[in-house]
């Protein structure tokens, strides 16, 4: 092994400090937040169709429910412990997840919103903080803040990488002491923290390059820090050489801003198989409202648009076909009716009869800035007008009221056999003003 010089012991050797802020087992407290009598109750949250388990409360974790078990499996460990258990509440995760977002926002300047329960902050830009206390204390008033504002807990990890955050972060949760927050801006600290820390932890560095590593007699994220830069370069890869790097408190990783996605994709795995076209270009035309709607929520507009459709692939008595088709329209659009009707065209064109489908999808891509609408040389600009009214319209109609307007195309119900099964799904509370909870 080839070792470099020891780490830089002041923090004032980097600028940058990042805050990684993670929600605790968040989809589980989503479920827990408008339900005080779940409160000290194990919680877990179902995959589509209620499939496995995809998150888990701390209370659950204790139980020993592993991630990704199939349902039907802990069925009797469920009975016996009361564990209560939800369909995947997607509205209901994202609108919290938009409030912790706003609420982070406010108490930093620069933020990257890293996944739905995970944003970086920038902290350096914040005249009051200087020293290791400084930021431990903004850290607990990070915590408290989302907390009080939101009910979620949160773990924050602060370091001058963002690598080291993650490792600060994940340490804020593994040892209690921490209260919830843990600082690494002395050297010191470090050293303590990636010593007992194995590699496979570290973010970035996957299960096949920990296995290698290991290998090679690196164990612990000590270990890789000690690694010379560039020899891991030469033998692994530039990501890896920028990891150690990272760990020494080098930062190579900016805060990436919030942009526009280049593509939106609206798939589902059907709740029973698709044997009809009908039903098909119901469920397509369901996708493409769906990914339509995000499109205007972007402010974007879409000239490509992709359809896919297939069997189950691992299901020996289902023959197994999956295709897919592409077009474009002559000029960008967020319109839902010029996106559907193209969709509904290329689905035509790739649908085979005595086929029992299982899955489908939208995907929109190629975006163009809604704001620099463009129109052709004789189009009617106040029928354009009229379309974009039409569609605001029906998005502030479908945000009061979810579902109450559908187009024709998608059939007259969203209660169709073939919709996703979502038989334990908490009710909408903050996104649907009949799931409001009544005090009486």
């Amino acid at each position: 092994m080839i070792y470099v010089a020891n780490m830089a012991k002041q923090h004032e050797a980097t600028e940058a400090v990042f805050a990684l802020i993670d929600c605790n087992s968040f989809y589980a407290s989503c479920e827990k937040l408008f339900r005080p009598d779940l409160r000290h109750r194990p919680v877990v949250v179902l995959s589509n169709n209620d499939g496995c388990v995809v998150a888990r409360s701390e209370e659950a974790k204790a139980l020993g429910i592993p991630m990704a078990v199939p349902f039907f499996k802990i069925k009797p460990l469920i009975k016996r412990h009361r564990v209560s258990f939800f369909s995947s509440n997607y509205a209901l995760y994202a609108d919290i997840s938009k409030r912790v977002m706003s609420t982070l926002s406010k108490l930093a300047p620069d933020i990257e919103i890293y996944s739905i329960d995970e944003a970086f902050l920038e902290l350096s830009r914040l005249s009051s903080l200087h020293t290791m206390e400084d930021f431990n204390h903004y850290g607990h008033l990070i915590r408290r803040q989302v907390h009080q504002w939101i009910g979620i807990q949160i773990g924050v990890g602060i370091a001058p990488t963002k690598t080291l955050a993650k490792l600060a972060n994940h340490a804020s949760k593994k040892y209690p002491a921490s209260k919830g927050v843990v600082v690494l801006l002395e050297s010191q600290r470090r050293e303590n923290l990636l010593k007992i820390t194995p590699v496979e932890d570290i973010w970035g560095v996957g299960r096949r390059l920990s296995q290698k590593l290991k290998q090679l007699g690196i164990k612990t994220a000590w270990d890789l820090s000690r690694l010379e830069p560039e020899h891991a370069r030469q033998q692994f890869s530039v990501v890896l050489e920028r990891t150690i790097r990272e760990l020494n408190g080098e930062s190579c990783l900016e805060l990436d801003s919030i942009q526009s996605k280049k593509q939106i994709i609206s798939s589902r795995t059907f709740g029973r198989h698709i044997t009809t076209l009908r039903e098909m270009e119901q469920a397509i035309s369901e996708y493409t409202v769906l990914a339509a709607t995000k499109l205007r929520q972007q402010n974007q507009q879409a000239k490509h648009v992709s359809v896919f459709i297939q069997t189950h692939r691992f299901n020996a008595a289902d023959k197994y076909y999956y295709n897919s088709a592409s077009g474009d329209l002559l000029l960008p659009s967020n319109d839902t009716r010029e996106l559907n009707a193209l969709a509904l065209r290329l689905l035509k064109t790739i649908w085979r009869s005595d086929y029992r489908y299982n899955k489908a999808g939208v995907m929109l891509s190629d975006f163009y800035d809604a704001q620099l609408y463009q129109t052709q040389l004789f189009d009617d600009e106040v029928q354009n007008t009229r379309g974009r009214y039409l569609m605001q319209t029906i998005d502030r109609l479908n945000l009061q009221q979810p579902g109450s307007i559908r187009f024709a195309s998608q059939g007259l119900s969203q209660d169709t056999q073939w919709t996703m099964q979502r038989r334990y799904l908490s009710p909408a509370y903050t996104t649907n003003w009949k799931a409001i909870p009544c005090v009486r």
